[in-house]
């Protein structure tokens, strides 16, 4: 596979779980990578000291991708730092299990500012600036194909970044940027972890036919390819 030397990714929700190993592959493939974070500041300064430490290239950035404005100001700063913008990897994204019939408004705001609104304007940035040639993957899910209870806030907001991605790439491929999405199933994270009980986790591996959680590093192998 060719690397990346001389290409400037952006990478969302980059401070942690499977935006952290994302951020860790690109630049490993020599790219250089600005990553978002909102609160985790620390872990973000610390995965881009790491990539600088091994002769990678990483600027951490705070944005929140709910916000419009932090958007915009996350891809200016992109040009900035990197010197223009050929990957966009929309990974960032928030929620928690909750039944239907007790999500609150805020709830369902939060939710999709950030994983539908985010990725959207996102994707309206990278149309405007991104190089031809570039390549824009976007984080979904594998329970938009495999529905689970008191999951439909998270599930219906990617079931919208599905949607976008199937016309982004008919929009944008005369340009030769192609549009993905990878759908991850349960993979070992922080927000796994916390979003189900000891018990269900328990029960994944035998559901997997590798018999294991994924890893963080399994999602970044796919995503460097494409």
């Amino acid at each position: 596979m060719p690397g990346l030397d001389g290409k400037a990714a952006v990478v969302t929700g980059g401070s942690r779980g499977i935006g952290r190993a994302i951020v860790r592959r690109l630049a490993a493939e020599g790219a250089t990578v600005v990553l978002s974070f909102v609160q985790q500041e620390a872990a973000a300064v610390a995965v881009a000291e790491e990539v600088r430490t091994t002769g990678g290239r990483a600027h951490p950035v705070r944005a929140d991708m709910g916000v419009l404005d932090d958007v915009r100001r996350l891809f200016a700063e992109a040009e900035r730092l990197a010197g223009g913008l050929d990957i966009l990897v929309n990974n960032a994204a928030t929620g928690r299990p909750s039944p239907i019939a007790e999500v609150t408004e805020e709830e369902f705001d939060r939710t999709f500012a950030v994983n539908a609104k985010g990725v959207f304007f996102a994707l309206q940035e990278a149309a405007r600036r991104m190089r031809d040639g570039g390549r824009i993957i976007n984080i979904s899910t594998a329970n938009t194909v495999l529905p689970a209870p008191n999951n439909a806030l998270y599930q219906g907001s990617k079931g919208a970044v599905e949607q976008f991605t199937r016309v982004a790439s008919r929009e944008l491929g005369r340009r030769g940027i192609t549009v993905n999405t990878v759908s991850p199933a349960a993979t070992d994270t922080d927000l796994l972890r916390r979003s189900n009980p000891p018990e269900v986790l328990e029960r994944v591996p035998s559901m997997v036919p590798l018999g294991r959680l994924g890893r963080p590093e399994d999602i970044a192998n796919v995503v460097a390819f494409l």
